[in-house]
C-alpha cells in the first residue's frame, strides 16, 4: 500500500495471557459494520478442535460471528494479543466458544512468509498414534504420557536417528507428550537442521536420543 503514516496497533505478548484476562474482539459480523465485543480468555493453548494440523487457540467468550474472522482481539491496554479465527457452534452465530490465533505464533508465521515466502516447519519424519489407556497397558506403562511411533519414514531424520515402529514417544525437548498433535506441534517448532531431544521408551527401557530436524515437506496438490 503506498500510503504513509498509517496507525498501527501495538503487539502484545500471547505468551503473558491468562484465564480471566478481559479482551475485546473486533470485527464486522455478518457485515453489519465494525463491531466490538467483550469477553474474557476462557482457555489458552486449546488443540484437538478438529481445525488444522498445528493448533493452539486462545479461547474467548467474547461474541465473534461470521465476520469476525481476521479481527483483533485485543486486551484492556488496546495491544494486540491475537487473530479472531473460528466459533464453535450448532446455529451458526455466537454461543460463546470462539479462537483466536495467539499474536506470537501469528508473528512468527509471518516473519516466515515475508522471508521464504511459506511457513516452514520442523519435521523428523514418523507417524504416530495416540496413546489410549488399552494401549497403555499394553505396553506396561503407568499412564497414557506418550504416543506410538506407529512409522518411520525410510532415511527420514528419524530412521537416521535409529527411531523405530512400536516406540514410544514420551517426551519432546522436556515437555511430556499428551497427544499425536502436540507431538507433532513440539517437534514443529524445531527450525529445519536444529536438535531435538526425545525421551523414548522401547521395550521397557528409556531412552533419550536427539533427531536433526528436516523442513516438513510442501503437501502438493492433486493436479484435476
Amino acid at each position: 500500500i503506498n500510503v504513509r503514516d498509517l496507525p498501527a496497533i501495538t503487539l502484545g505478548q500471547s505468551s503473558t495471557i491468562e484465564i480471566g484476562d478481559v479482551v475485546l474482539a473486533i470485527g464486522n459480523p455478518f457485515g453489519v459494520g465494525q463491531t466490538v465485543t467483550m469477553g474474557i480468555v476462557s482457555a489458552t493453548g486449546r488443540n484437538q478442535l478438529g481445525l488444522s494440523t498445528f493448533e493452539n487457540f486462545i479461547q474467548t467468550d467474547a461474541a465473534i460471528n461470521p465476520g469476525n474472522s481476521g479481527g483483533a482481539l485485543v486486551n484492556t491496554f488496546g495491544h494486540l494479543i491475537g487473530i479472531n479465527t473460528a466459533i464453535y457452534s450448532r446455529s451458526g452465530g455466537s454461543q460463546g466458544i470462539g479462537f483466536a490465533i495467539p499474536i506470537d505464533s501469528v508473528k512468527d508465521i509471518a516473519e516466515q512468509i515475508i522471508q521464504f515466502g511459506h511457513v516452514i516447519r520442523g519435521w523428523i519424519g514418523i507417524e504416530i498414534q495416540s496413546m489410549s489407556p488399552e494401549l497403555a497397558e499394553s505396553f506396561g506403562l503407568n499412564d497414557t504420557i506418550g504416543v506410538i511411533i506407529a512409522g518411520v519414514l525410510n532415511n527420514g531424520p528419524a530412521d537416521q536417528a535409529g527411531l523405530r515402529p512400536g516406540d514410544i514417544l514420551r517426551k519432546v525437548n522436556g515437555s511430556d507428550v499428551h497427544n499425536g498433535k502436540q507431538a507433532i506441534r513440539l517437534i514443529s517448532r524445531a527450525k529445519p537442521g536444529t536438535e531435538v531431544k526425545l525421551a523414548i521408551q522401547r521395550g521397557g527401557k528409556n531412552i533419550q536420543t536427539t533427531v536433526i530436524t528436516s523442513e516438513r515437506p510442501q503437501v502438493r496438490k492433486r493436479p484435476r
